[in-house]
């Protein structure tokens, strides 16, 4: 991921549900990285029952439940990890699976699903972008409120 997200546009929450799928893998860090994310979604008005939480042993288990959230009137589902190397790269093997499987389910159910799973070579790193000056947890809620408002303009316009 790049330093410089796009600046993120106030959208408001209030009418979306959002589905929120965490491993429990490397679990202080991806509960960091939840509760930015929860704090972005909340600060944008989403309501706290209307965020579906559900976790996971670890992060290759995140497509699979977020498949489920997506099927049940979600407008955005947002898939949590971290995965942090070693001494070999089985790390970005599995942080590559989860991509391409977070991607098929975003494109069979036709429900938004943001790639929260971050993939980093050191535990610093991992720090500096669940609990750290790398704020991407507030990032990846702003993508799931701007894709779910995006959602529900294009279910609309389809309507007319």
């Amino acid at each position: 991921m790049s330093f410089s997200p796009p600046q993120a546009r106030a959208v408001d929450g209030t009418p979306f549900a959002i589905g929120v799928v965490a491993a429990r893998f490397n679990e202080e860090l991806v509960d960091a990285l939840l509760a930015r994310v929860t704090a972005g979604l909340r600060a944008a008005g989403v309501k706290e029952r209307r965020i579906s939480l559900v976790r996971v042993p670890g992060s290759h288990e995140v497509p699979w439940a977020a498949a489920e959230l997506a099927r049940s009137r979600c407008d955005c589902v947002i898939g949590l990890g971290v995965l942090i190397g070693g001494d070999t790269s089985h790390h970005e093997m599995v942080g590559q699976s989860v991509s391409h499987a977070l991607l098929r389910v975003a494109l069979e159910t036709r429900v938004p699903v943001i790639n929260g799973v971050i993939v980093v070579n050191t535990l610093a790193q991992a720090e500096a972008r669940c609990r750290g000056r790398i704020d991407r947890g507030a990032e990846f809620a702003a993508a799931a409120l701007a894709m779910a408002a995006l959602k529900r303009s294009k279910r609309k316009q389809l309507s007319r």
